[in-house]
């Protein structure tokens, strides 16, 4: 069950998060044991350092540009781009300008 939405309401994801001076926003739409769909805000310079999860996770850029760096190889992905990061290979994001982001994390 989506949180804070309802069930068939129409949104658009750039809009249901905002920027935050210095900080990395998030906002978790969707919850369940089989996974999560997560937004996210990134201000110009901010980051998540490098770590692991224990899931695939897609990454859809929705706005700006984002540096993500996956088993050490970096991407430069802008709005409209998508990338898979695999299970359990450490990975780490990089907001050289402002981006938001959908992260869909798929138990399985």
């Amino acid at each position: 069950m989506p949180v804070g939405y309802e069930s068939g309401k129409v949104f658009r994801f750039p809009e249901i998060i905002e920027y935050s001076e210095k900080s990395v926003v998030s906002r978790q739409l969707i919850k369940s044991e089989r996974g999560s769909v997560t937004v996210f805000s990134f201000d110009k310079g901010e980051g998540l350092s490098e770590h692991t999860a224990p899931f695939d996770a897609l990454v859809q850029v929705i706005d700006g540009t984002a540096r993500i760096t996956i088993g050490g190889k970096d991407h430069l992905l802008n709005a409209g781009d998508s990338v898979i990061m695999p299970a359990s290979v450490p990975h780490s994001l990089h907001a050289p300008e402002r981006f938001k982001m959908i992260l869909t994390m798929i138990r399985g």
